[in-house]
């Protein structure tokens, strides 16, 4: 029961993340703009990947999705990890890793709602 309680509290925080995150690249944010303008990201292609990400933060919420939302986030996440690999920056690459961290976790704990034997 503890485990699913956390397990539910870190699912509602990476949905929480990740929809901030998503509405921030979709408004095309100074900071995301910046950030992604370096990887030569145009404004549509910010739009999309934050579109991706909302997308991905809502389908972890529903069972039959939980799966695939968490592997799209984790996967733009990753993307993410990445480019700050391939430019250096090892700060930017140690910040995104405990949030692609936590994807892997909440899909190890499975999500609360589905029926285990």
């Amino acid at each position: 029961m503890i485990l699913k309680v956390l397990n539910t509290a870190l699912i509602l925080f990476a949905v929480f993340m990740g929809l901030k995150q998503g509405w921030a690249m979709i408004g095309n944010k100074p900071e995301m703009v910046t950030m992604f303008g370096k990887w030569h990201f145009s404004p549509t292609a910010i739009t999309i990947n934050g579109i991706v990400t909302v997308l991905s933060a809502l389908l972890i919420l529903f069972p039959r999705t939980f799966l695939l939302g968490n592997f799209l986030m984790a996967a733009t996440i990753l993307m993410i990890i990445c480019f700050h690999l391939a430019d250096r920056e090892l700060k930017g690459a140690a910040i995104e890793l405990p949030f692609f961290l936590l994807n892997l976790v909440i899909i190890y704990l499975q999500h609360p709602l589905v029926k285990t034997n």
